[in-house]
């Protein structure tokens, strides 16, 4: 069986770490090169650097921010934000980004996702879902709706297919994030999440509502994850790496020491 991860994932903006409720009602949650230097002295396995405001802004990933915790850490580093191009993929790995992460760019033209992969490699290339339950207005059915824009614009893609495309680009991982979940410590979208890890051959990153130990257990066993996602919980101190590591392992899920 492979092991499972657990990433930490730092959303900056102006330079700082902060987290919200439903990608809204951010509050301050730190200085990222500290707490990713404390994340990798836990046992992180890896961790997820999103400047969360570069595509809305229209501006680049903070280059210089992104060096300094690659300088600090050891563990794969995966960084998103403003992401649109092979030289913009080429600065970030050069300042010590390991992984990429790209969303609204890859939603705006998804031949990116084949370019990058055939640049740069698979498993170098992460295209991250940010998705939206919604409901039927009478016309036509529910659906899981991928937004971009920081989750601020809903697009025409399902989710379930944009995440079949994405593999057959040539994408390595999945990063999925359901934005009615998010923030809400209320568990992760285990459906969606099991839906799109039994089709999907590249790992699956389970990302929002994690709030506590059995959360975790849930996404990696109903939910077939092959990694776990968390800001707050890590962030603020209500839920410790190694403790949690520890719990994960005696209910029978593998993870790395």
């Amino acid at each position: 069986m492979l092991t499972k991860r657990i990433i930490p994932c730092l959303d900056i903006k102006d330079g700082r770490t902060v987290k919200g409720t439903n990608f809204i009602n951010l509050r301050d949650a730190g200085d990222p090169v500290a707490l990713a230097a404390i994340y990798a002295e836990q046992g992180a396995d890896e961790l997820v650097f999103l400047d969360i405001t570069a595509t809305v802004d229209e501006r680049k990933t903070l280059i210089d921010l992104v060096r300094n915790v690659a300088h600090t850490i050891n563990i794969p580093f995966t960084v998103g934000g403003g992401i649109s191009s092979v030289a913009d993929v080429s600065a970030l790995l050069n300042a010590g980004a390991d992984k990429i992460s790209i969303n609204s760019s890859a939603v705006r033209t998804p031949a990116l996702i084949n370019e990058l992969a055939l640049e740069f490699g698979s498993q170098c290339i992460v295209v991250a879902i940010d998705t939206r339950y919604i409901p039927s207005t009478g016309e036509g059915q529910s659906e899981h709706i991928v937004h971009t824009h920081g989750g601020r614009k809903p697009t025409e893609l399902r989710t379930l297919a944009w995440a079949k495309e994405i593999e057959e680009r040539g994408a390595g991982e999945i990063l999925l994030t359901s934005m009615d979940t998010d923030g809400t410590k209320a568990g992760f979208a285990i459906e969606l999440t099991a839906q799109i890890s039994a089709s999907a051959n590249i790992p699956v990153i389970a990302s929002g509502g994690a709030g506590t130990m059995d959360h975790f257990v849930d996404v990696f066993t109903t939910g077939q994850a092959d990694a776990g996602l968390a800001a707050s919980i890590f962030h603020f101190k209500e839920i410790e790496i190694p403790a949690l590591k520890g719990y994960l392992r005696s209910k029978g899920i593998e993870m790395r020491v």
